[in-house]
C-alpha cells in the first residue's frame, strides 16, 4: 500500500509570461530599467559615502585622506550623479510619447549611462586618492551626459508635434548641464574651487530644477485631475514661466556673488530685493500648490508625495528669502545652508521618491500605489529634511547634521534596494517592457 503523501499542487506555467527571476538582461527591456537601476546604485553610495564622511569629519577614527574638498565632491555627484540618470530613464521612456516618435532602445544608452555612473564613482574615489583622478571621472561622466543630452535633442528636432515645450526646456537644460560640468572639471583642474561651486549651482538652479519644473507642469495636472476627477488639470503656461524665471533669478545671484557683491548700501539693496522676489516667488509656489489639487491630493498616497514634493519648493524660496533679510537685520547669517537643503532634499528628493515610485509602479504592472513601506519612507526623508534644515541653524548640534545624512541613507537604500529588485525582473502581468 502506498502511504507517501500526495504530491503538493503546482499551477501550471502561464503561457508567455518568462522567468520571473531576478537576471541582469532584464535591464535591457526598456530604458527607464538601465538608467534607475544605475541611477539608485549610485544614489545609494554617494548616500552612504557621506554618512561616511561626516563621521570622520567628526570623530576622526577613520582618517581619511583628502585630495579634493568632500563638500564639493558631494554637492557635484549630488547634482549631476544620480539625478541625470534618472531623468535619462524618466525621458527615454515618457519623452518620446511626448514627442510622438520611436523610442529607442535600451542597448543604444548603455554606453553613455555606465559611462556616467562610473565617472561619479571613480570622482567619489577621486575625492580621496588624487585630484586628477577625481577630474578624471568627472570629463567620463560628462562624455556620457553629452552624448544622452544630444540623444535627447535629436528625438525632440525628429518629432513632427506642434507641443514640444516641455521637452526643448529639458533638452536646453541638459545642455546648461554639460556647460556647467565642464566648468567644474576646468575649474578643479585650474584649482578653483569657488569657480567649481559656483557652476555646482549653476548646474543645480538651470539644469535640476527647471527638468524638476518642466517635467511638474507637464505632469502634476495630468495625475491629479486622473486620480481626483473634481480637480481640473490647469497648467497654464505663464506659470511655467515664472518658476523658470524665479531659478533663472537664482542662477545670477549665486554669479553675482561670486563676481564680487557691490558694498554698502548699494550691495544691501540688491540682497534685500533678491530676499524680497525669493519670499514672492515662494508665495506663488505655495499658491500654485493649492491650485493644482494640494489638500484633494492628501486622499491619495502616491500623489499627496507629488503635491508635497512640489510645496517644498515654495518653502525653499521661503526660507531663501528669510535668510537674507534676517542676515540683513542680524548681520549674520541664520539658516546657513538650510533653504538649499530644503530644495534639494525636500523638494528633488519628494519628487524623485514620488515620480520614480509612479513610474516604477506603471512600467512593471504593479497597481499604482504607495503601499506602507513607501508611504513610510517617505515621512522619513520628510524627517531627514527637517533635522538637516534644523542643523543649519547656527549653535544647532553638529549630530543634527549626521543624523540627517544617515536618515537619508537609510531611506534611499532601503527604497532603492527594493525598486532595483523590480527592474531586473518581468513585468508581473506578463507584458513587454
Amino acid at each position: 500500500m502506498n502511504t507517501a503523501p500526495p504530491a503538493p499542487h503546482r499551477a501550471p506555467p502561464q503561457r508567455g509570461v518568462p522567468d520571473a527571476g531576478w537576471r541582469v538582461q532584464h535591464l535591457l527591456l526598456a530604458p527607464h530599467r538601465l538608467g534607475f537601476s544605475l541611477a539608485v546604485l549610485l544614489l545609494c553610495t554617494a548616500a552612504l559615502w557621506w554618512v561616511v564622511v561626516l563621521l570622520d569629519r567628526a570623530t576622526g577614527v577613520l582618517a581619511l585622506p583628502l585630495a579634493v574638498s568632500p563638500s564639493l565632491g558631494h554637492a557635484a555627484v549630488m547634482t549631476w550623479g544620480f539625478l541625470p540618470l534618472f531623468f535619462a530613464g524618466f525621458l527615454f521612456t515618457a519623452g518620446p510619447k511626448w514627442l510622438g516618435v520611436a523610442a529607442p532602445h535600451a542597448r543604444s544608452l548603455v554606453a553613455p549611462l555606465l559611462w556616467q555612473a562610473a565617472g561619479w564613482l571613480v570622482w567619489l574615489a577621486g575625492i580621496h586618492l588624487s585630484e586628477h583622478i577625481a577630474v578624471a571621472g568627472a570629463g567620463l561622466a560628462l562624455m556620457g551626459l553629452a552624448w544622452v543630452v544630444a540623444r535627447f535633442w535629436a528625438l525632440v528636432q525628429a518629432s513632427t508635434l506642434s507641443d514640444r515645450v516641455h521637452a526643448r526646456l529639458v533638452a536646453l537644460a541638459g545642455a546648461l548641464g554639460v556647460a556647467s560640468l565642464t566648468l567644474v572639471a576646468g575649474a578643479l583642474t585650474w584649482g578653483a574651487i569657488d569657480l567649481a561651486r559656483v557652476a555646482v549651482l549653476t548646474a543645480l538652479w538651470g539644469f535640476i530644477v527647471p527638468t524638476f519644473v518642466a517635467v511638474a507642469h507637464r505632469m502634476i495636472p495630468f495625475f491629479t485631475s486622473s486620480a481626483v476627477p473634481m480637480v481640473h488639470a490647469w497648467r497654464p503656461f505663464w506659470v511655467l514661466w515664472v518658476l523658470l524665471a524665479a531659478a533663472g533669478m537664482e542662477v545670477v545671484a549665486v554669479w553675482w556673488q561670486w563676481l564680487g557683491w557691490p558694498d554698502g548700501t548699494w550691495g544691501q539693496a540688491l540682497r534685500l530685493t533678491l530676499g524680497t522676489l525669493e519670499l514672492v516667488a515662494g508665495a506663488v509656489v505655495l499658491w500654485l500648490g493649492v491650485v493644482w489639487g494640494l489638500v484633494q491630493s492628501l486622499k491619495v498616497r502616491l500623489l499627496a508625495m507629488l503635491h508635497l514634493g512640489f510645496v517644498w519648493l515654495g518653502l525653499a524660496f521661503v526660507l531663501a528669502g528669510v535668510t537674507q533679510w534676517i542676515s540683513f537685520l542680524q548681520g549674520t547669517p541664520v539658516l546657513g545652508l538650510g533653504a538649499l537643503h530644503a530644495l534639494t532634499m525636500g523638494c528633488l528628493g519628494s519628487l524623485l521618491l514620488a515620480m520614480v515610485t509612479r513610474v516604477s509602479c506603471g512600467h512593471s504592472g504593479r497597481t499604482l500605489v504607495a503601499d506602507n513601506l513607501v508611504w513610510a519612507l517617505f515621512w522619513g526623508l520628510q524627517l531627514a529634511t527637517v533635522l538637516r534644515i534644523a542643523g543649519s541653524v547656527q549653535a544647532a548640534p553638529p549630530a543634527l547634521m549626521w543624523l540627517a545624512a544617515l536618515l537619508w541613507a537609510t531611506v534611499v537604500t532601503v527604497w532603492g534596494l527594493r525598486m532595483a529588485g523590480w527592474y531586473g525582473r518581468p513585468r508581473s502581468d506578463g507584458r513587454p517592457g
